[in-house]
Formats: structure tokens, C-alpha cells, sequence
């Protein structure tokens, strides 16, 4: 996952996929202002964003224009390809950087995620990607009974405007997958299912507080809690092996993530997840 840009006061709380369509913490970047994330450069125009284009990025639009078709608005719109940049809408507002906006350590913020998400996964159930789809980081082919995976479900590319949920952006990680894996790192990252340390850095804290978030998260998707946790501890150990994998190969952006700790960090986190499992389920194992 990779870390957004961040301004060089900031130093970045946690790794993310990409560049967070060129949004700043605390702002919307300038009309005309150009940010370098990890992996790439973004710039904005107007009400548009633009981004080299890779060679996911047919199938990435695709899969937008889709969730336009059948009127998802928590997403960025295609508006076409320009030279070498993919030309995206701008989802006005903020994103959720550390210590996390109100809106987001509220319980009606971690609801509004859930059914973020639900309405994202009922959106792309009929979606079928093209034969010759090529999506950045793929593990699986497609094949009945999967959707398309966000990717990269992090509170750092969650938008808010005030109190409310503009959307999602930065959809370059998105893939073949299995429905329950993005709502399992959305409880990963959102809730937060982890170490005392990253939950201090959100300013949401505690057990009980973690379980119930986690309640809330999983009763407004509507799944149950010990198959999330499950599905969660599976994502982490694929995800973990498979930046030493393709870092130890040398291929970006995962041999960056290796480089600077990424799947020790997970192991790291896995075993706390796996430590609080019981004290999680508490209240909600009947």
C-alpha cells in the first residue's frame, strides 16, 4: 500500500497505495498545483485530476465508468485520456489523515462506510471486466461470484465534506477479488483493527471501542464479525507474502513497500489481531 504525498511537516502515519488524487490533509489541492505521491505525479485543472496513465488504467476506467452507468456516486468519473494523463473528476473535501477527522471516529462515520461500501459491491455485482483487462497487482482472474475490489480501502483515501462521505478515490489498486476482503482491510484500517500505537495516532482508542465500531461497520454491510476477522487475517498474509514475493523480485512499487518495512509491519499487526480476537468478538460471538 502505498503512502500518499505528504507536505514535508507531515510525516506520513501510515502507508497507501497511491497519491490520494492530489488532495492534501486539510485541503483540496490548488487549481494548477502538481503533487508527487510515491508512485506517481498528479496535477489538477480546474475540476479535474491528472494522472500518467498505466497500464491498468483501461480496465480501471472501465470499471468507473461502470459504477457511472448505474448512477454509484462515491467515485471519480472518467472525462478521458489527454497526451499521457488520464483526466478524472474531483471529489471535493478531505481526506482522513491523522489524527482522523470527527466524522470518521463517529459512529455515524464508520456506518457511512459500510454502506459506502455495500452500495459499492451491489453497483459492480453485474460489472464483467474486459477479456483483455490488465489490473495493477492482480492475484486471480476473474471468475463468477467475485467483484472488483477497491484495493486500497484506507481512511487516506476516504473523502469527507463536513460529516458526510463523498466517496472513494485513488482506484489504481483495484481487482478481481472476493467481496468480504474489502470489507475485511476497511475494518483493518477504518475501525482500526490495530496496534495501541496507530490507534492513538487516529485518536480512537480501546477494546470496547474497537468492538464496537467494528459492530457498526459489519451491521450496516451487513456480514458477521468472525468471518471479517477471518477474511482479514488471510488478507494479511497474502498481502505480507506477496510484497516480499514481488519486492524480492525487484518489481515496484513492491519492492519500495519491502524496502521500508511494509510486510514486517503487517505480520506485526496480524499477530495483534489474532492476540485481540476473543476481546473483539466479545460482545458480538452469540
Amino acid at each position: 500500500m502505498m503512502r500518499p504525498f505528504l507536505p514535508l511537516s507531515r510525516k506520513p502515519q501510515r502507508r497507501c497505495r497511491a497519491d490520494w488524487a492530489a488532495h492534501y490533509p486539510g485541503r483540496v489541492i490548488e487549481d494548477g498545483a502538481t503533487d508527487r505521491g510515491s508512485v506517481t505525479t498528479v496535477r489538477r485543472v480546474g475540476e479535474t485530476i491528472r494522472r500518467p496513465v498505466g497500464e491498468w488504467t483501461p480496465a480501471v476506467h472501465a470499471l468507473l465508468t461502470h459504477l457511472e452507468t448505474v448512477g454509484f456516486v462515491g467515485a471519480p468519473r472518467v472525462l478521458g485520456i489527454e497526451g499521457g494523463d488520464e483526466v478524472l473528476s474531483l471529489l471535493h473535501g478531505e481526506p482522513a489523515f491523522t489524527p482522523w477527522p470527527q466524522a470518521l471516529r463517529s459512529a455515524a462515520g464508520i456506518g457511512e462506510l459500510g454502506r459506502w461500501l455495500r452500495g459499492y459491491h451491489d453497483a459492480v455485482r453485474d460489472f464483467r471486466p474486459p477479456a483483455e483487462a490488465r489490473w495493477q497487482g492482480q492475484e486471480e482472474e476473474w471468475r463468477p461470484g467475485m467483484v472488483m475490489r477497491h484495493g486500497d480501502l484506507g481512511p487516506w483515501n476516504s473523502i469527507w465534506d463536513a460529516d458526510r462521505l463523498t466517496g472513494f478515490i485513488d482506484w489504481d489498486f483495484a481487482a478481481p477479488g472476493q467481496a468480504l476482503d474489502d470489507l475485511a482491510q476497511l475494518a483493518w484500517y477504518a475501525v482500526p483493527l490495530r496496534p495501541p500505537e496507530q490507534q492513538q495516532r487516529a485518536s480512537v482508542t480501546g477494546t470496547d471501542t474497537l468492538r464496537t465500531r467494528l459492530d457498526l461497520l459489519c451491521a450496516t454491510y451487513g456480514a458477521h464479525h468472525e468471518a471479517v476477522l477471518d477474511a482479514l487475517d488471510a488478507l494479511q498474509s497474502r498481502e505480507a507474502a506477496r510484497i516480499e514475493r514481488l519486492g524480492g523480485q525487484g518489481d515496484e512499487p513492491w519492492a519500495t513497500f519491502l524496502a521500508r518495512g511494509d510486510a514486517v509491519e503487517m505480520r506485526t499487526e496480524q499477530s495483534w489481531a489474532r492476540s485481540e480476537r476473543d476481546a473483539l468478538l466479545g460482545a458480538v460471538s452469540d
